[in-house]
């Protein structure tokens, strides 16, 4: 930081603030596509490697692993180092991860890449969000700025599909590793060059080891514990051991913030109404994402027909509703009405999109049903997204900004670690469970017609699926019209202003 930026007013906006939103949302969107982009990539990496079937799933789990489990203390690192310096480091260090995945020659080297992109990617989501945060302080512009930002995070990964399946048909399956590094190199630069962070947003106390210790082997066990759920299934002893000693270590955790001088997470973040019911309601409204882009993938590809790259061109709909619904609804009405107005409505506007998709059948007319489906899907979720992720890192202490904003990743980490693992496991169930009331059709069909019994069991499962993430969808809209209770930004009411009050925490948008 130069003498001049340092002698700056704190008050005065940084004159470089929207050049610093490029970078921020650069960096943000490589660790989003990152998300989606291997899983198109992952039947060629396995063939090329010779990766096993029982092996493929950690080309994902170990990267959902360590992110997962990481994203609390990576909050802390850029509270405690610096936000800046944080998000340098992080971009660093996913670029040479990506290089080392794209590299790989075994499994090995492949499962330790997407394992160091996960620790890395830990460090680089909340500090890009808490610079955001602290960046951006007036109402106006923050709303703007995290309409931008909240479209990157939504529809990064329907981008992901996309570029996932250009690459890996008509180059190579490394190369969706190798993009990351000129994604990484460019916001690097961008930020030493024009990213500047407040002084007194740093959180100089000691690091609570034993939080960091707990939180990480609690939310790992999670994670993990959904992980096997979907491969062992729910009443294996595995499963039920990790899941029971994840609430174990998480309560722990919870009884150690209590009592530590310094906590990893002080529970004034969490416990906030508003904050409290952003993060719930964002986690649930993940799960359903997760459970569309997983089976609607799928059905494109295997019942429709589609390529890889139609696959995601498919998506491109939705990714347009996205950055309508952040940019044009969001931005716009986020400084006039309260941010319960846009979530719940967001939220019921995406189930509205869901509730059309589990009409799927064999032949059903992408114009007519899906594309109408992925259109509500993208509005309804980029007008909640945007301010979710503002309310979120609304009214904190600067020097909480990190761990706050590293909840909002995690929520949406165990959210789809959530989704993934419980939609798949209900979506095989209603498949085997629809075979089965047909088996004896299937036996005297020929084999074209035992094929389409196959698809139509198929489909029933995505369907069933699909349902589900509709009532979760609606489930959301009620939680944040329930919790949430903030005024509009700006405003002298809300409770964010009476939270903030009572704990001494400087409202931020004033």
């Amino acid at each position: 930081m130069s003498r001049t930026d340092a002698a700056r007013p704190a008050t005065l906006p940084d004159p470089r603030r929207w050049k610093a939103l490029i970078f921020i949302g650069l960096a943000q969107l490589m660790v989003v596509l990152d998300a989606t982009i291997v899983n198109i990539a992952l039947p060629s990496a396995q063939r090329d490697l010779g990766i096993s079937d029982g092996n493929r799933q950690w080309v994902i789990t170990a990267y959902a692993l360590a992110f997962g489990g990481l994203l609390l203390f990576g909050g802390r690192i850029a509270d405690l180092w610096g936000r800046k310096r944080t998000f340098i480091v992080g971009l660093t260090g996913f670029a040479l991860a990506s290089a080392l995945g794209g590299a790989a020659a075994n499994t090995a080297m492949l499962l330790g890449a997407r394992a160091l992109q996960g620790v890395f990617g830990a460090l680089l989501a909340p500090a890009a969000l808490s610079l955001l945060a602290v960046t951006f302080t007036e109402a106006k512009e923050r709303a703007k700025a995290f309409g931008i930002y909240g479209a990157i995070a939504g529809g990064g990964g329907a981008i992901g599909l996309i570029l996932g399946g250009l690459l890996t048909e008509y180059m190579n399956w490394r190369w969706t590793f190798f993009v990351n590094i000129p994604f990484a190199i460019v916001a690097a630069v961008g930020a030493v060059m024009v990213i500047r962070e407040p002084a007194e947003g740093r959180n100089r106390n000691r690091l609570d080891v034993p939080g960091v210790l707990l939180v990480t082997t609690g939310l790992v066990s999670l994670v993990y514990g959904f992980t096997r759920a979907e491969s062992d299934g729910w009443s294996s002893g595995t499963t039920i051991g990790l899941f029971v000693a994840a609430a174990v270590l998480l309560a722990a955790f919870v009884l150690v913030e209590l009592r530590v001088k310094a906590p990893l997470l002080p529970l004034r973040v969490v416990l906030d109404r508003n904050r409290g019911g952003v993060y719930l309601s964002l986690g649930m409204a993940v799960i359903g994402m997760f459970g569309l882009f997983l089976f609607l993938t799928y059905y494109l590809q295997i019942v429709l027909g589609y390529s890889p790259v139609l696959t995601g061109v498919a998506f491109l709909p939705m990714v347009a509703g996205m950055i309508t619904g952040s940019t044009q609804i969001g931005a716009r009405l986020m400084t006039r009405v309260p941010a319960r107005y846009l979530m719940a409505p967001g939220f019921l506007v995406a189930s509205a999109g869901m509730f059309l998709l589990t009409h799927i059948s064999l032949d059903t007319s992408y114009p007519a049903l899906i594309l109408p489906g992925l259109v509500l899907m993208g509005l309804g979720m980029g007008t909640a997204f945007m301010p979710a992720m503002s309310l979120a890192t609304h009214g904190v202490q600067p020097r909480d900004a990190g761990v706050a904003s590293a909840m909002v990743n995690t929520s949406q980490q165990v959210g789809g670690a959530i989704g993934t693992a419980l939609l798949n496991t209900i979506a095989a169930s209603a498949t085997t469970g629809w075979l089965a009331s047909h088996a004896t059709a299937a036996a005297a069909a020929s084999p074209e017609a035992a094929k389409v019994l196959q698809f139509q069991g198929m489909v029933h499962g995505f369907s069933t699926a699909i349902w589900v993430s509709f009532g979760i969808l609606v489930a959301a809209g009620v939680v944040a019209f329930t919790f949430i209770n903030a005024g509009r930004p700006g405003s002298s009411t809300g409770s964010d202003a009476g939270s903030a009050a009572e704990n001494d925490v400087p409202v931020l948008v004033h």
